[in-house]
């Protein structure tokens, strides 16, 4: 585990370089469950964004683009010019608005945010804001809640596809995340009352863009799919049947599969 560079960040593996940009949650370990697959074969590089796992926040503005440059800085800064970028939900809007930008290379986006319509994003924050209240009341009862499939399908039926099916590790370093982690309120605040994503027209983009979406996501919800398609013409769209929001909880086998089929 290093901190340099602004950005706290893990590497594990060896090969051509992946960066993987993380969600509201816990941090670098948001990709725990794929990331010892994706290290089998490539470098990968997964931070801690601003106020998220081990760095801290911002001293300024905290927005979407705020947040953007700082993983921008940490391209530049670590000579990885060119790198292929894997993002999940906040994340995943932020390396789709890296390629905007021109920066990185091969694109995946997983359940991206910043699509959705005005009324999408006022349910997203009535209904996601809650949760996380309620998470954050219950913190300390976290570990036990998060032990049992009745626990987790109350806590995380608006996250998982199957709640009560997966283990206990896999999602409690994310709820535990929501609850701790200073920056949670911000970049609520940034999703929620932020700008929509601009998207990049074709021919702009660094690499190719791959968009994957859970099928039954109630955060970022399927049909802003195709808005996120129009924006960025390029990319191609790839479903994760009986998903939610977090393909790497769900559908850990397949998301492994298309990040490194679509990334070199």
């Amino acid at each position: 585990m290093t901190t340099d560079h602004g950005l706290n960040h893990v590497r594990r593996g060896s090969g051509s370089p992946l960066l993987l940009v993380h969600g509201l949650g816990a941090g670098w370990r948001s990709w725990s469950p794929i990331l010892d697959g994706l290290a089998e074969h490539r470098e990968v590089i997964a931070v801690d964004l601003p106020g998220f796992g081990a760095t801290p926040p911002l001293t300024g503005e905290v927005s979407i683009a705020t947040l953007t440059d700082s993983v921008a800085d940490f391209i530049r800064d670590q000579g990885l010019d060119g790198v292929s970028t894997v993002g999940q939900s906040m994340g995943g809007r932020m390396v789709l608005e890296l390629a905007r930008r021109g920066i990185g290379g091969d694109t995946v986006a997983l359940d991206p945010g910043g699509f959705w319509s005005d009324r999408e994003v006022f349910v997203f924050g009535a209904t996601l804001r809650p949760s996380i209240a309620l998470v954050r009341a219950l913190r300390g009862m976290l570990p036990v809640l998060l032990g049992s499939s009745v626990g987790r399908t109350l806590l995380l039926a608006q996250l998982s596809a199957r709640p009560w099916a997966l283990s206990r590790e896999t999602v409690l370093p994310d709820v535990r995340g929501l609850a701790e982690s200073p920056a949670t309120r911000a970049a609520m605040d940034a999703l929620t009352k932020g700008p929509k994503q601009q998207g990049a027209p074709a021919g702009t983009a660094p690499g190719r863009i791959t968009i994957g979406w859970g099928r039954r996501d109630l955060v970022t919800v399927p049909r802003q799919a195709a808005r996120a398609a129009e924006l960025f013409p390029d990319a191609v769209l790839h479903w994760f049947d009986k998903c939610g929001h977090f393909p790497q909880w769900d559908a850990p086998d397949d998301a492994t599969r298309l990040i490194l089929d679509n990334t070199t």
